[in-house]
Formats: structure tokens, sequence, C-alpha cells
């Protein structure tokens, strides 16, 4: 029994091994939830952590949800005590794939690739699809995308009064220049 779970740990760790890994601690979230004739919601992290694994095409980013800024302190402070609630759910996580992903086909002109994955965010997992454009310049890649998220999918209660304030549809944008670990 040891030698078989020897055996299985070691395939596992040489696999690891062998995977080519991407990488970055400073890729580029933004969110927007504007809305026309009040003051703009957008916030942006700089130090996303950001993983692609280039055989497999899995992908894995990680947000300190603390790391989005806001353009004033007060709405910073709104959004990580009364939407975010940051000091309960402190990360953001995705974990997808990137479909028909083969790294022997990027080039240096960007191609368009699907993402699909989960997001948990305030604790709550949903299934997200996502278009991004992805090139490699040397020997880095570079991944730039977007989609739609909905503070209600993740329970996330917008107060009455500002409602009107707040899109219930939110871009969310990410850029990434990730280097072969």
């Amino acid at each position: 029994m040891k030698k078989l779970v020897l055996l299985i740990m070691s395939l596992l760790f040489t696999n690891l091994a062998l995977a080519q890994k991407y990488m970055t601690k400073t890729g580029k979230v933004t969110f927007e939830a504007s809305v026309p004739l009040f003051e703009d919601v957008f916030a942006q992290d700089d130090n996303n952590v950001g993983v692609i694994n280039a055989d497999t095409g899995d992908f894995a980013s990680v947000s300190v949800v603390k790391n989005f800024h806001f353009k004033t302190k007060l709405m910073e402070e709104h959004f990580n005590e009364s939407y975010a609630e940051t000091a309960k759910y402190p990360k953001a996580t995705f974990t997808g794939k990137i479909v028909n992903f083969d790294k022997n086909k990027l080039s240096s002109t960007p191609q368009k690739y699907t993402v699909q994955g989960t997001l948990n965010f305030h604790g709550v997992n949903k299934a997200y699809t996502s278009n991004a454009n992805i090139h490699t310049k040397d020997g880095k890649i570079y991944m730039t995308g977007g989609f739609v998220a909905r503070p209600a999918d993740h329970n996330v209660t917008i107060p009455k009064m500002v409602t009107k304030k707040i899109a219930e549809s939110v871009n969310v944008q990410y850029t990434y220049v990730l280097l072969k670990q």
C-alpha cells in the first residue's frame, strides 16, 4: 500500500513539475457599475494573481478584495464594509479553463478564446463565460478579456437608497502579462 501511495504521489509531482506554468502577481482587474448622471462606480486591483497551465489551458486567479481601489475613499469604505463584506469574504477567486487552448498555436497576433469557469465572490460560486484575447511576445503570455456579473447573483445587497446609483450589471475587465515559471 505504501508503495502504491508513493508511486501515485511521485507521478502527481512529476506531472506538476513538467507542466508549463505561466504566472503573474500584477494582473489588473477592474469593475464598473456606473449609471448615467451619477458618480462613477469604478474600482481597480493591480495585484491580482493569475496562473495558466500552458499544457492544459487551466486558468486561475485570486484577488484580495480590499485591493480594489476606488476614486473616493468613502466609496471604497462602503464597498468593503457593506457590499463585499471583506472582513468575512476577503478573497475573490476564479478557476476555469481556456477552451481549445494550444500554446503551440499562440503568436504575436491576439487570438480570441473562450474562458469558462467559476467565480467565487462574496462566498457564492457562479459559472461565467468570458471572451479573451491571448497572444505571446518575448516569452510572455498576454491575456485580456471581460465579462458581466450581477451583484444579486453573489448575494450582494444594494441598499434601496442607492439602487438607482449602481448598475444591476457590473462590467469586469482583466489584463494579465504572465511569465513562465
